[in-house]
């Protein structure tokens, strides 16, 4: 049984961060500037979400390249 979890690892974590960049993108800036640092954490958690997850997807396909039937 070959079973290789970096694909669905990868697609939750893009989609994820895609998501979440997105809203820190998009949203109110009005909710973030109230905080003390004033640092918009949807957006850069969402950027490394993002990132984690395109290396999964990366490290996923080089490791199916691989096989041979």
């Amino acid at each position: 049984m070959n079973l290789d979890v970096r694909m669905p690892i990868g697609l939750m974590f893009t989609i994820f961060g895609a998501l979440l960049s997105l809203f820190g993108l998009l949203g109110d800036p009005k909710t973030w500037e109230q905080h003390p640092l004033k640092v918009n954490i949807n957006l850069y958690w969402g950027l490394v979400l993002l990132a984690f997850g395109v290396v999964m997807l990366v490290l996923a396909m080089r490791g199916r390249g691989g096989e041979r039937s």
